[in-house]
């Protein structure tokens, strides 16, 4: 049965309801009390999140691993306002992550949104991220920066996403979880922590199993990590950390038209091409498959000199992935036949070194970050056909064979001062790209050349302490975006590199307050205005290649709120709403001034009534997630994936038996079991844009710890 859209009067209804609720909180006996939250990013340095002028949440380890999978990111990041999380439901893609609708309209992975964990960046230098590297077993929190500071990252900040795992403390312990659930989803944890002779360390294994909630969709993904942290005197620390991703291939169930998703959200796409076999689904006729291995290693050092800090992070890593598409070899020109296969293997490694000078001046405390960050990575790419005679999805002849090699070097300097009842922040970063493509493959063409890019970032922010309980602060910054190594893959005409790209550059401005009301409820607000030139679109899309052009400006206005509350009784709260109006300000090709941004919804909000016992042995809470129509292509032209919400509920227990501590949940998504899609796959070709997310489905899990 057909579904009304959801609408924006769905979204101020809950919301209404929500503050109807925490109202009434006021009246209720009192709970702990909110504390501030101790912060990095933005920073760069220990700050209360309170007395930072930005937006920036917390998640904690709580929301991240109880009652979760600890698979997607975007199981805790829907708490956030700001931020468009969407699980694809395609582990061959990804996470589709947008931070004020930077990197919506990514076709794969993260951009637009800078990805780092334990300091290493998850993030390529071409602004490329993958967040299926996170681990969330080991999770301690995670930060997420949006607007004005998220630009002193350097390229493709328009967020920031930094993840920090648990370091090994106190008493060794050897934890083991099970957890199933809907569509043959299945994940078996073991991880191990302590400390031992002053040494702490974490050791995690995972394996995550699904069928897939769409056809075509199974996937298999082994993680594994490792954390060593010791003092090797008494003012310095060391980390080191190990990690690995492993995917075999994992199924592209790809997208579907519109009458596709209607007939039934789980089919696959038909072929309507082939005559042979007529109505062959296509991912069945090329087997879309991806796999992925992913390892890396780094080393943190930090030495304290007094209140000033010396701190050298270096990484490195390989990636290797090879992918079958929905198309043999490309065949609209000769010089273009790259094949439907993509083999590459990747090497990357890079440092960041940073000194932090902490001074008395004016009757407050100056402090001074100087640091340089450097990334490389240099790939091994080739393309094959993807059929061997009459039969598709076999790696056929060999069509490209090239080096693709990226490298950034990024010196930054970051000052706060804080006086009285004042905190100001000044930023500036000068971040240089360099692309460089060396073609072995000529017959074709000879498609080897380079192109570099540079540019400034500055950022100003001032905050001012009201009263003890109010703060407001403002903003503005200067980021840029560069064409990622895949977007620069192809030019319109379907031949070479497309060298001629430029880069995004934008204008961040915020204002926002922060606030206690009481000492159990907090409050942030924020209005934000971004004015963006030459943003990257969709240039053509066929045949299984994408090119990029640079566009008109847009304009990216709206205002988030977050609100967290502890009522008495156990009782808790949160509350995340973003409004956000993204149009393009000038018209190019068919997009009319005033058309949306494809990929990023009006309006998304997420709500939490959670509560649990005085002992903490039990848990419950329903959750709302709930988002505005999203227009899947520039010219809004085509049928927009309609506004939905959805309905949550989560089950918890725990119980401590001598040495042992165990741990079970339930959850139950989807309630009203809601047909609707869960994110767009903007501008393709074939009008394959809707990906459909699971109707009512389950998880349970069960863990048992013991502490020797």
């Amino acid at each position: 049965m057909k579904q009304p859209p959801f609408r924006l009067n769905d979204i101020a209804a809950i919301v209404a309801l929500s503050a109807a609720g925490m109202a009434a909180a006021a009246d209720a006996p009192a709970s702990a009390p909110l504390a501030d939250v101790v912060v990095i990013s933005g920073s760069r340095v220990e700050h209360g999140s309170f007395d930072l002028a930005a937006a920036i949440d917390v998640l904690d380890a709580a929301r991240i691993r109880d009652g979760q999978l600890r698979v997607n990111a975007s199981e805790s990041l829907s708490a956030v306002p700001g931020l468009v999380a969407q699980n694809r439901q395609n582990y061959a893609q990804d996470l589709q992550i947008s931070s004020r609708g930077f990197g919506a309209r990514s076709a794969f992975g993260v951009r637009g949104v800078r990805l780092i964990a334990d300091g290493i960046p998850a993030t390529m230098p071409d602004g490329q991220g993958q967040a299926a590297t996170f681990n969330l077993d080991m999770a301690d929190r995670i930060e997420v920066l949006r607007g004005p500071f998220s630009a002193i990252y350097g390229n493709h900040s328009g967020g920031t996403v930094q993840l920090f795992t648990r370091d090994g403390q106190g008493r060794p312990s050897v934890e083991g979880s099970v957890i199933g659930g809907s569509n043959s989803t299945r994940k078996v944890d073991v991880n191990a922590q302590g400390e031992a002779n002053g040494i702490g360390y974490v050791i995690d294994t995972s394996r995550f199993e699904t069928d897939g909630y769409r056809a075509h969709s199974a996937a298999t993904r082994d993680q594994g990590f490792a954390k060593l942290t010791l003092a090797p005197t008494s003012t310095s620390k060391l980390t080191l950390t190990a990690s690995a991703l492993s995917q075999d291939d994992t199924q592209d169930p790809l997208g579907v038209t519109w009458a596709t998703y209607q007939r039934d959200p789980r089919a696959g796409e038909t072929d309507a091409t082939d005559t042979q076999t007529p109505k062959r689904i296509i991912t069945d006729r090329y087997n879309t498959r991806k796999s992925i291995d992913h390892k890396q290693v780094g080393a943190a050092f930090e030495q304290r000199l007094g209140d000033d800090r010396v701190r050298a992070m270096v990484y490195g890593g390989n990636r290797q992935v090879i992918q079958y598409q929905a198309f043999s070899k490309f065949v609209q020109t000769p010089a273009s036949q790259s094949g439907g296969v993509v083999d590459f293997e990747r090497d990357f490694y890079g440092a960041d070194i940073n000194w932090l000078s902490v001074r008395s001046m004016a009757g407050g405390k100056l402090s001074t970050t100087i640091g340089v960050d450097y990334g490389r990575s240099s790939d091994q790419r080739q393309g094959y056909e993807n059929f061997v005679g009459n039969q598709f999805g076999l790696q056929g002849k060999l069509r490209r064979d090239e080096s693709n090699t990226v490298s950034s070097f990024d010196p930054y300097v970051q000052s706060e001062w804080q006086g009285g009842d004042w905190v100001l922040t000044a930023g500036l970063r000068h971040s240089r790209m360099k692309v460089s493509v060396d073609d072995r493959f000529v017959s074709n063409g000879n498609d080897s050349g380079g192109v570099s890019y540079r540019h400034t970032t500055p950022m100003l922010g001032a905050l001012v302490k009201i009263s003890p309980t109010i703060n407001v602060y403002a903003s503005a910054a200067r980021g840029f975006e560069t064409p990622t190594l895949n977007e620069l893959f192809y030019s319109g005409a379907g031949a070479g590199f497309n060298f001629g790209l430029k880069p995004a550059t934008s204008t961040h401005v915020e204002a926002g307050v922060k606030a206690y009301i009481g000492s159990n409820t907090r409050i942030n607000g924020a209005l934000f205005h971004v004015k963006t030139s030459d943003e990257l679109v969709v240039d053509v899309s066929g045949g299984g290649r994408t090119s990029y052009r640079n566009a008109s400006e847009t304009l990216r206005k709206g205002a988030e709120v977050s609100l967290d509350s502890n009522f008495g009784a156990g009782f808790s709260a949160r509350l995340a709403l973003t409004a956000l109006n993204a149009t393009y300000q000038q018209g190019f090709g068919n997009v009319a001034a005033g058309s949306h941004l494809p990929g990023v919804p009006k309006a998304n909000l997420f709500g939490e009534l959670a509560w649990k016992s005085r002992n903490d042995g039990f848990g419950a809470a329903l959750e709302t997630i709930a988002s505005s129509k999203v227009y899947a292509e520039d010219a809004n032209a085509d049928i927009a994936a309609p506004g939905y919400a959805i309905l949550n509920a989560r089950f918890q227990a725990k119980q401590a038996l001598g040495g042992w501590r165990l741990k079970q949940f339930v959850r139950l998504n989807n309630l009203s079991d809601r047909r609707h899609v869960g994110s767009v796959i903007v501008g393709d070709a074939n009008k394959r844009f809707y990906e459909a997310a699971p109707q009512r489905n389950w998880l349970a899990g069960v863990s048992a710890q013991y502490v020797f």
